[in-house]
């Protein structure tokens, strides 16, 4: 029997429907009840009762997360991020050791490593043996949340696997990425057509086929992999593949990024700016090469899929 926490999210609730496909016993964890085959967990963090949906587990896929907030409005949002993320991750990697868990397989974020590299000759994309720089609390409580699994398997023999995706997309997504959908589908002169960063992304099919690869994979055992799509695309042309697969040609006036960015800076939207201006490359080669995983969805199938479900909720 697997386990799925935070069946409920964006990542979760397609893992948990992948393993069903699969015809892989699978049971759902969730703050509440949703799903069928779930059971309700109540709030995450250092008191969860985990007990009841581990019996019978041997592996744990964690997605439960507090997630990144734009506008976080706690007073102390690290605190906030740790009790979930931190003490949540460590209450159940304990009780699963306890429990006789093989396996957890812990979805992180490329946000350990940071939030930027560089674009042009001499650049180098995150691999998973870079120095990790998190910089917000979200991604410190993911970094932290890391080395504490690590303390447990020392300490029970758990095996662990860290995923650390990219943004990720597909059918259902939310944020900017739902934003440049509604941009395109409405036809709006956007000022991108001149942008020449790069960033990584990872299709939601793709994640979840890796994902399920490391459940029972001998040498994913207390390793740590950066997922993406194998193909790096700048805002410019995601935005055009992306208007492809809506059927609706991207509008896009070739602002020089300087302008652009000058324009966030004075209104104060530095983090935009960055995911929509900056660069941020992986390398996935370790992760081919130890799994010998490919990407099994193209980007452009993937973009066709999401715009599809788009355009069916809209």
């Amino acid at each position: 029997m697997k386990l799925v926490t935070g069946v409920n999210g964006f990542i979760g609730s397609a893992v948990f429907a992948a393993l069903k496909n699969k015809r892989i016993a699978v049971r759902g964890a969730a703050r509440s009840l949703a799903t069928e085959g779930s059971i309700a967990v109540g709030d995450i963090g250092p008191d969860t009762d985990w007990f009841a949906a581990l019996d019978g587990v041997d592996t744990v896929i964690h997605t439960a997360a507090r997630v990144h907030i734009m506008s976080d409005t706690v007073t102390d949002p690290l605190a906030a991020f740790r009790k979930v993320n931190v003490e949540g991750a460590r209450r159940l990697a304990e009780q699963a050791a306890r429990h006789g868990v093989n396996r957890l397989v812990f979805i992180s974020s490329i946000k350990v490593n940071g939030e930027a590299t560089g674009v042009g000759e001499g650049s180098e994309p995150y691999n998973s043996s870079s120095p990790v720089y998190p910089v917000d609390a979200y991604a410190r409580s993911k970094w932290e949340a890391e080395q504490v699994l690590h303390e447990v398997t020392q300490r029970t023999g758990l095996e662990v696997v860290i995923i650390r995706p990219v943004l990720v997309y597909g059918p259902g997504v939310k944020a900017n990425f739902q934003s440049m959908m509604r941009w395109l589908d409405k036809g709006v002169p956007l000022p991108f057509g001149a942008i020449h960063n790069k960033r990584s992304l990872v299709a939601l099919d793709n994640l979840v086929d890796l994902i399920v690869t490391c459940i029972d994979h001998p040498a994913a055992v207390n390793q740590t992999f950066l997922v993406s799509d194998g193909e790096d695309l700048s805002t410019t042309e995601l935005l055009l593949r992306m208007g492809e697969a809506l059927g609706k040609p991207a509008r896009l006036l070739p602002v020089p990024e300087s302008l652009l960015k000058a324009g966030a800076m004075l209104l104060g939207k530095r983090d935009i700016a960055q995911r929509l201006l900056g660069s941020l490359q992986v390398d996935i080669s370790k992760t081919k090469k130890i799994l010998g995983w490919e990407p099994p969805v193209s980007v452009d199938d993937a973009l066709k899929k999401t715009a599809e479900d788009f355009l069916l909720r809209k």
